[in-house]
């Protein structure tokens, strides 16, 4: 690629969220390659903090984004639903990185009168024994040998994916690309080669390794080489979601579903489809609805982009049918939106995790109950890419703590000006 002397840094870009720059993910030609991450992120100056940044987002978004992996050709105009196995690259540059090495076979030879294991049955057939003191002794045997074969066509399969890894992905790593390799097995000869060696290995790191080969093979063969692809998606809102569910939410919240159903005079009775919350957190013995919402508003600052009156509304049904439903009293159950920011710039002047930016209500309730006060919460875009699998009890409670404090610090507001 001509921009290979590009940083890392000049790679990567923040997405602003609007339509036509919402796409989150990687975009790579045969003239550039760009990394594009989600609202709130904050880029680092450092190669090997941003390379891990990199990383992390491919993690992520192999992780959460399963049906929407795209590549495209012909500079990313005629997108098609094809798995780039974007994972099984990075392995093979990775492994190749820190072995210094190609896989290379070893045949087996077997000599006279060397070291190493003895083959009993080759000598007991090749060699003349004599009898000491009732025993049979061998004055040479056969020992077996390992003897590299750098010719062997799975050391060439081996080179030619580390090759086309690099191509696409190792300016990640390092600035130059392994040498071409020579010609070898065609690509789907190549995946007959390895799916028959991956039947016949018991080695777990063989296996890995011709695993994540097969996979770039058999992603090859389907694309016919084509230079560009595309791996992510232009709805990280879908990711957003399941990164706070994972994070914050509870397993099983069925029971937190209002549902809905049509009582016919004529035909069946029909149930609908149910409302179903983002997430639910119980901390302690509090409950808090969650919505996650992959908004601009903490990148912008602008009440434009912020939920609106059917998702306030949305969240306040939740609050309302918990309540009724689940016997929760008012003191423990809480109602938020949780948006993305960047703790280290932002208009608001917060530098925490999590920031409560204020509320919505709906003018129809008295808003007199906490769950009808929806909190507007930001939560630092890169703390959760990074945390939302191992996050601990302290970042819970500061959670619930920012979502309570704005309920009760707006609460006394209102209640100040009904008393002027």
């Amino acid at each position: 690629m001509n921009n290979l002397r590009k940083t890392l840094r000049d790679r990567c870009h923040v997405t602003e969220g609007y339509d036509g720059d919402r796409f989150v993910g990687i975009k790579a030609d045969t003239e550039s390659a760009e990394i594009y991450f989600p609202i709130g992120w904050n880029l680092s100056d450092d190669d090997r903090t941003i390379r891990e940044d990199i990383i992390t987002l491919f993690r992520i978004l192999y992780a959460f984004n399963k049906k929407d992996k795209l590549i495209s050709a012909q500079n990313f105009n005629n997108p098609q639903n094809v798995d780039f196995p974007i994972h099984s690259y990075l392995k093979i540059i990775t492994k190749f990185l820190n072995d210094g090495k190609y896989y290379v076979e070893s045949d087996h030879e077997y000599k006279i009168g060397a070291n190493g294991q003895i083959s009993w049955s080759r000598t007991v057939r090749s060699q003349q024994g004599i009898v000491k003191n009732g025993s049979l002794i061998f004055t040479n045997t056969v020992a077996r040998h390992l003897t590299p074969n750098f010719n062997k066509q799975i050391t060439q399969i081996h080179k030619f994916c580390v090759y086309e890894a690099f191509d696409k992905l190792g300016w990640l790593y390092i600035a130059n690309k392994p040498d071409l390799p020579g010609r070898g097995p065609s690509v789907r000869e190549s995946i007959q080669i390895l799916t028959q060696k991956i039947s016949r290995s018991h080695n777990d790191n063989e296996q890995e390794l011709f695993g994540a080969m097969l996979n770039m093979l058999n992603y090859m063969d389907a694309q016919s080489f084509e230079k560009d692809y595309l791996f992510g998606t232009d709805y990280f809102e879908r990711i957003w979601e399941g990164l706070i569910d994972k994070a914050f939410g509870i397993e099983d919240k069925s029971k937190y579903f209002p549902r809905t159903r049509w009582l016919l005079d004529y035909g069946t009775d029909k149930e609908k489809s149910s409302l179903i919350p983002d997430s639910i957190m119980i901390y302690k013995d509090k409950s808090y609805v969650l919505d996650a919402k992959y908004y601009r508003y903490g990148q912008t600052d602008n009440a434009d982009d912020l939920p609106g009156s059917a998702d306030i509304n949305k969240q306040i049904t939740y609050g309302e049918y918990i309540a009724r439903h689940l016997q929760i009293p008012n003191e423990r159950l809480f109602n938020a939106f949780l948006l993305p920011y960047n703790k280290a710039s932002n208009k608001f002047g917060i530098k925490t995790v999590f920031g409560n930016f204020g509320e919505a209500v709906g003018d129809w309730k008295d808003n007199k109950k906490n769950y009808e006060r929806v909190q507007g919460i930001v939560i630092d875009t890169r703390f959760l890419m990074y945390s939302y699998l191992k996050l601990s009890e302290n970042y819970l409670n500061k959670l619930a703590t920012c979502i309570e404090q704005g309920v009760y610090r707006n609460l006394s507001k209102k209640l100040d000006k009904e008393y002027l």
